[in-house]
């Protein structure tokens, strides 16, 4: 159904949204899961009910916490199924739930403890997180996407362009000044050249003084690892110097070279790099995304930094542009949008637990273990120094998503337990033999189906799939032992008392 309403509306498919389909079968499955471990155990509590009554009990107790539509189909499928006997032989879930519930009833100040560590280091693993990647080791080293970006960066001179455009200070001029002095609407700054007003020649425009800057910052832009090939006014001067036995052209030389040089060749060796009109330079610079020690952020604030303290350039004079910067930015966006994306979502996932469970104390309890798990995977991220690129930031947000599942799960059937029992820690045992198999069972399936992104060639779908993974993971373990822990000694559902059995 998803997949044809992407067709009828025209809806393009890209990096990100073509997962859609492994998350909607993996989430789907969950769910699935949660009703057939809830019917096998009325199943077994209740055998002398007909298939009628288990379904519409699995289907009433299970609708609140997880209302979607395979409420309609799994009945219905399930309806056209004869009642079997229930199987007496103890599951694998069972007996590993059964084992965290009898360690979190005896060594729960332990799990407050190391809950606690996971937060700190967690924490400091966060604020080590970076948003930068190389698009070249997006692939793995065997695709041929990846060899043949290989052999244009590194022996074509590089594959992401770079602009740099300066803003030349004449003499007597400020840096304002020179930063103001933009094309007019509708003009392009490398046209043709025109004639100064009041009679100035742009030939004498090129002086010896402007032309060692252009050779500086070329020969700067030069020695950086991360460039390869730099294209602009000093690549003629260069070349125009070899001819001149390695000495710069004087101001009679260079005006001399101007007048004489063809106006074929001024467009395509001058009027790509250098606007007398406007006082700019142009530098095309083509980086290497192959360098190792590249971050392109810091990359950009090192060049406009040396640039005006190396070099004496005013910041005003430099603008830094191209598909780098506009990559740059993009991660950077990103990388706020999703700690923007994470506070509403806490936010969101708080009032839901207001509104499902209609106590505050609770609600806080239910975030702490999502909070655990999402903290510690972005702690592990930093910690690895693994980069967040457009794949890997959305983790946080799709695993929160998912894993409070289980939160919501587990404190349903606990607070129906504690009605009928009224003891916490004979509750723990209670929840963790029914729906702690649920979690158990559901929490492989998400695992083992994330798991299988491995497989791609794109490395970040991998890191999206086994990290994701990796938090369906802590998000069970904490379900399973912070959440009850935290659920006894807070006693959000009242103070224990005896219940007459049922």
């Amino acid at each position: 159904s998803m997949m044809g309403l992407l067709g009828l509306f025209g809806w393009k498919v890209t990096v990100i949204s073509s997962n859609f389909i492994s998350l909607q079968l993996i989430i789907t499955m969950a769910v699935s899961i949660h009703l057939i471990v809830r019917y096998r155990e009325l199943l077994r509590s209740h055998p002398e009910k007909d298939q009628r009554q288990l379904i519409l009990e699995t289907v009433s107790m299970m609708l609140t916490p997880c209302l979607i539509v395979t409420f309609l189909f799994f009945p219905a499928a399930l309806m056209l199924m004869s009642k079997v006997p229930p199987h007496a032989r103890r599951e694998k879930g069972l007996a590993l739930t059964a084992t965290l519930a009898r360690f979190t009833e005896t060594r729960g100040n332990l799990i407050l403890v190391v809950s606690a560590a996971v937060f700190i280091i967690s924490a400091i693993g966060i604020s080590r997180l970076k948003v930068e990647n190389s698009f070249i080791n997006y692939f793995k080293k065997t695709t041929e996407i990846h060899q043949g970006m290989k052999v244009i960066d590194q022996k074509l001179g590089g594959t992401t362009p770079m602009d740099i455009i300066i803003n030349v200070v004449e003499p007597g001029a400020s840096a304002a000044q020179a930063a103001t002095a933009t094309p007019a609407a509708g003009d392009d700054e490398f046209e043709e050249f025109e004639e100064f007003e009041k009679g100035n020649d742009e030939k004498y425009w090129f002086t010896a003084e402007k032309m060692a800057l252009v050779t500086r910052i070329q020969d700067y832009l030069e020695s950086l690892p991360q460039t390869g090939k730099v294209m602009s006014l000093g690549t003629m001067l260069k070349v125009a110097e070899k001819l001149n036995n390695g000495k710069p052209l004087d101001n009679f030389h260079l005006a001399l070279v101007y007048s004489e040089l063809p106006e074929k060749f001024k467009n395509i060796i001058l009027k790509p790099y250098v606007s007398p009109k406007y006082n700019q330079l142009r530098y095309s610079i083509r980086v290497k995304d192959s360098e190792k020690s590249l971050r392109r952020d810091a990359l950009i604030k090192k060049i406009r930094y040396d640039l005006v303290n190396k070099l004496g350039l005013d910041k005003k004079q430099i603008h830094i542009t191209g598909l780098m910067v506009l990559y740059n930015n993009m991660l950077q966006s990103l990388f706020k949008s999703q700690i923007l994306t994470l506070g509403v979502v806490v936010l969101i996932l708080l009032g839901m637990f207001l509104v499902l469970f209609r106590s505050l104390k609770t609600a806080l309890i239910a975030l702490v273990p999502n909070l655990l798990a999402i903290g510690a995977v972005l702690g592990f991220i930093g910690w690895l120094n693994i980069p967040l690129d457009m794949m890997t930031i959305t983790i946080a947000a799709i695993s929160i998503g998912m894993a409070v599942d289980n939160t919501i799960h587990y404190i349903y059937r606990f607070r129906y337990e504690f009605n009928i029992s009224g003891q916490y820690h004979e509750v723990v045992h209670r929840c963790h033999g029914s729906i702690g198999c649920a979690l158990y069972y559901t929490s492989l399936t998400i695992i083992i189906g994330f798991s299988i992104l491995a497989l791609s060639n794109f490395i970040p779908t991998i890191y999206f799939g086994l990290l994701t993974g990796l938090a369906m993971s802590i998000a069970l373990v904490a379900a399973l032992t912070l959440l009850p822990q935290l659920i006894t000694v807070l006693k959000p559902f009242g103070p224990e008392r005896n219940v007459s059995p049922r």
